[in-house]
């Protein structure tokens, strides 16, 4: 595993170096593989609302699949022809290979019958290339800071990317489990869900996202005031990059914490399934869109919406860059309860946390919150 990171980390990135081919190659290769392990395993692998799709699109996707799986093919074999250092071209071959024996775009369950539990395997890949393919060429273009795709501590965030979408389902269940409850305790509020509900959509919308907004604000507030709760939150200030994969390097326990707070206005109230899926998508992409890596003049609306210059300086690693700007969607929040900071066209100098003190590597980070630093460093985020 260390010669392939250290390839995909090689300084030997030049066009006609064999690097491009190598990492394309081996980026598709896995998609690959991963993709005839959710046809030999669906029960398992891939999210129980999504098979109906997948059923009726089969041909598409089998089709789609063969591509891959030869695109990948000659990408390999142009790697090894002009690489020095084969080992990309090589793994991507074996992949390759062994989704072949698989059956590759042939394919088929080897699992009879159906599970109640399930990992996301597709959830990621699609995950991956939706927002790869509309955040990194954006990056490319309005890029804030030439970094590479391949950034600073990469690896670590992209496995961060992978988890919470892999577990979906866990994630899912503990983060509604409380507004589910809420919800069986209260059924007396029925009339009053029904007429939330009745309200014009895209009024229901503004009042999810402003509802919403106001109870993560207090949320990620208390996360940074309280020591114990900003060690689990310090792994999220521990990135010192930032761009569209950023915003994936959160603990599991703050995922879970933070998502079961600021999903009860969204179901407890009762709003209608479309305001709300349709919210679910907007902030799924809004949270992506903060961390990038984009400079966009904004002008007066960087004031309206959140923008990635408001939230970048949340993440500052400057004095000035502490306990700023905890909203997700409005400043205006901020604005109000007096923790707004936007300083003319300034951005901050780094990211991070200062001295670093949370440790690298995901395991590590997972049992920070837990283990007491030997070395007394203050855990409180007002004194880092």
């Amino acid at each position: 595993m260390k010669r392939i990171t250290d390839e995909l980390d090689s300084p030997k990135k030049q066009f006609g170096t064999g690097w491009i081919s190598g990492t394309l190659g081996l980026f598709l290769a896995v998609l690959g593989f991963a993709t005839v392990l959710c046809f030999c395993f669906p029960q398992i692998l891939t999210v129980d609302q999504a098979r109906d799709f997948y059923a009726n699109n089969i041909g598409w996707i089998r089709i789609l699949l063969h591509v891959v799986l030869i695109a990948a093919f000659l990408l390999g074999i142009t790697n090894v022809i002009l690489r020095d250092q084969k080992t990309l071209g090589f793994v991507t071959l074996l992949l390759v290979l062994s989704a072949s024996l698989m059956g590759g775009s042939k394919a088929s369950s080897v699992l009879d019958g159906s599970s109640d539990l399930y990992l996301g395997l597709d959830f990621f890949m699609l995950n991956l290339i939706l927002l790869g393919a509309i955040f990194i060429p954006i990056e490319r273009l309005l890029k804030k800071v030439d970094q590479p795709i391949l950034r600073y501590e990469w690896r670590e965030d992209l496995f961060y990317f992978f988890v919470s979408t892999l577990f979906v389902q866990t994630l899912t269940y503990l983060s509604l489990n409380p507004s589910l409850t809420v919800l069986a305790a209260t059924e007396w509020a029925s009339g009053i869900r029904s007429a939330i509900a009745s309200q014009p959509l895209w009024l229901q919308f503004l009042e999810i996202m402003f509802l919403t907004d106001l109870v993560q604000y207090w949320v990620h507030r208390v996360f940074h005031q309280i020591p114990w709760l900003w060690r689990f939150h310090a792994v999220h200030h521990s990135a010192q990059a930032m761009d569209w994969l950023a915003g994936s390097r959160m603990h599991i326990a703050e995922v879970i914490l933070l998502r079961a707070f600021t999903t009860l206005p969204m179901y407890v109230m009762g709003f209608a399934e479309g305001p709300l899926y349709a919210y679910i998508f907007f902030v799924y992409l809004l949270s992506v869109f903060i961390h990038s890596n984009i400079r966009i003049p904004f002008g007066w609306m960087r004031y309206i919406i959140a923008t990635p210059r408001f939230h970048h300086w949340h993440h500052g690693v400057e004095k000035e860059a502490i306990d700023v700007n905890f909203a997700i969607h409005f400043p205006v929040i901020d604005m109000v309860f007096g923790t707004f900071h936007l300083p003319g066209n300034r951005w901050p100098d780094g990211y991070g946390i200062h001295g670093h003190p949370v440790p690298k590597g995901f395991w590590r980070q997972f049992l920070y919150p837990f283990v007491r630093d030997k070395t007394n460093v203050d855990e409180t985020n007002a004194e880092e």
